[in-house]
């Protein structure tokens, strides 16, 4: 059988991405292929679980449009299939008089994003979250929490639903170019199809240039260290608490973390992970490790930020300077209510020039679509870059 588009990548945007080629636009035949045992098995299954309302994104942007699109659709697709989640609302704390005027020019930027934000004062803050300290706030009404592994998993099965296949233990080995086809083999089959659509996280930027496609950037991943709350402590936070972020970086700072589950996270750091699929401190893999220190994108950032990645990895391996940070937030929180939790890993696409790439980043050549970025709040908006990337395939590709 010949496909008419292999979507290559099982997490929450390439199941999303299948399940609007079949029902929007009535693609008659797709196939998902993910490497793994099962479906979202890398950032999805390692993500925060937040449901970002779109506080953050510049006004216009794609991530911007797309997170609040997103969003809506997302609680939507939750109550409909009896998916755990809540509408909880985030607070983002200012810390010190240098943080006003950053969170003053966050609450117009979420404004212009369509947000009803609420401002709060210092005595303000403590009817939401009484262990919150800080200098100001801002109220996110539309934030919420899910477990993206439940959504991602609903996803597949509406997939298959819909008349799709889903195939895990699919790792491609080797690409071939046809005029009229793809030729996908793994170790078990190969898979023909007429188009390719990718959305291989981790391996987006190595996939791209194996189809002959230039990413034009590199894959850098970061790893994300939380611990948790003793369940004995978990009254501290009620909810979602934030520092304001620092511009410069597509990171959110170490922050309080509701899940569903009523467990409360704490983090994440941001350190270089010298594995694609690095989730422990000491992960290391040769070519993934060349792949970043040969980049000289990666050396130019380095340069720049190097002090704050020095600090991050000092933090990775110090449970008190990761208490102090959280402290700033909750001055009642003590170094033994920290409990080592999980990690996930970001798939940060980096410029030549050193930048980190901040929207989504999408490439295209002749029949084949390369989700090159997709990093948070790419899981909230999973069903908008999923109708997003369908209509661009609709318009491309010959079916």
């Amino acid at each position: 059988m010949i496909y008419d588009i292999a979507v290559v990548g099982g997490g929450i945007v390439g199941l999303a991405t299948a399940l609007a080629l079949l029902t929007e636009q009535q693609v008659a035949s797709v196939i998902v292929l993910e490497a793994e045992k099962q479906v979202a098995a890398h950032q999805t299954g390692h993500n925060s679980g937040v449901i970002h309302a779109g506080l953050y994104y510049r006004p216009g942007s794609l991530k911007a449009e797309l997170c609040r699109e997103g969003r809506q659709r997302l609680y939507t697709f939750c109550q409909e299939h009896a998916i755990p989640h809540e509408n909880c609302g985030k607070l983002v704390v200012a810390l010190t008089p240098a943080e006003l005027q950053r969170l003053d020019a966050l609450y117009e930027r979420g404004v212009a994003n369509g947000l009803q934000l609420k401002r709060l004062d210092a005595g303000e803050l403590r009817a939401y979250e009484p262990h919150v300290a800080g200098l100001a706030g801002l109220w996110a009404p539309e934030t919420g929490i899910v477990d993206y592994g439940q959504v991602a998993e609903a996803y597949a099965h509406q997939v298959q639903m819909a008349g799709g296949r889903v195939r895990t233990n699919r790792r491609i080995q080797a690409v071939q170019r046809r005029p009229d086809r793809f030729v996908l083999q793994t170790e078990m089959e190969e898979i023909e199809c007429r188009n390719l659509i990718a959305c291989a996280g981790l391996q987006a930027d190595r996939f791209a240039r194996r189809c002959g496609v230039d990413p034009g950037v590199r894959i850098v991943p970061f790893r994300g260290e939380y611990y948790t709350i003793r369940p004995e402590r978990r009254d501290l936070v009620r909810g979602l608490v934030y520092p304001v972020p620092d511009p410069q970086f597509p990171f959110l700072g170490v922050h309080y973390t509701r899940r569903v589950d009523g467990s409360i996270e704490a983090g994440p750091n941001a350190v270089l992970a010298l594995r694609r699929e690095g989730y422990g401190k000491f992960s290391f893999r040769p070519g993934d490790a060349w792949s970043t220190l040969s980049y000289g994108g990666f050396w130019r950032l380095a340069g720049r930020y190097w002090r704050t990645g020095s600090g991050e990895i000092y933090r990775s391996f110090s449970r008190y300077a990761f208490w102090r940070a959280l402290q700033r937030l909750t001055p009642d929180l003590e170094v033994d209510d920290l409990v080592p939790g999980g990690a996930g890993v970001r798939a940060q696409a980096l410029a030549p020039d050193g930048k980190l790439l901040d929207d989504f980043h999408i490439v295209e050549a002749y029949r084949q679509i390369h989700v090159l970025n997709a990093p948070s709040p790419a899981a909230t908006a999973s069903l908008a870059i999923g109708s997003h990337v369908a209509r661009l395939a609709g318009e491309r590709f010959e079916l």
